[in-house]
């Protein structure tokens, strides 16, 4: 597969995942909407590993550690690295139930909308970076 190739790839699957928390907060799976901003980023981050370093990205779930391999990293504004961090815990945490009950209890309509609209912005940068 070429590099353009594999990048359109992760593209489209970042995409994807970024109109599923749209559909999770619509249908008030705000448990989702973090997990699936999360995937959101990190399928972007691995979509510019790949433009960047024309080899496929780190397996890894970590968007610090993404960021960082891409080159990325340096080049985030103050608020990118906090919704990387704001995103970070939503990945693995979503998958566990003693955790999951007390993201239940944060994770409010109010909150997944800051949550969603954060990424969207950095989803944005990063697509123009591409």
């Amino acid at each position: 597969m070429e590099i353009s190739d594999k990048v359109k790839y992760w593209l489209e699957l970042a995409e994807y995942d970024l109109e599923t928390a749209k559909v999770m907060l619509d249908g008030g799976r705000y448990l989702y909407v973090g997990f699936m901003c999360h995937q959101a980023i990190e399928k972007m981050l691995k979509g510019y590993c790949v433009s960047l370093l024309m080899e496929d990205p780190p397996f890894t779930h970590n968007l610090t550690i993404l960021a960082k391999k891409s080159g990325i990293f340096a080049s985030l504004s103050d608020q990118h690295r906090d919704t990387i961090d704001l995103l970070e815990p939503l990945n693995v945490e979503a998958r566990y139930p003693t955790v999951k009950d007390k993201l239940l209890k944060v994770l409010t309509e109010e909150r997944c909308l800051a949550i969603l609209d954060r990424t969207e912005g950095l989803f944005a940068w990063i697509k123009a970076e591409l």
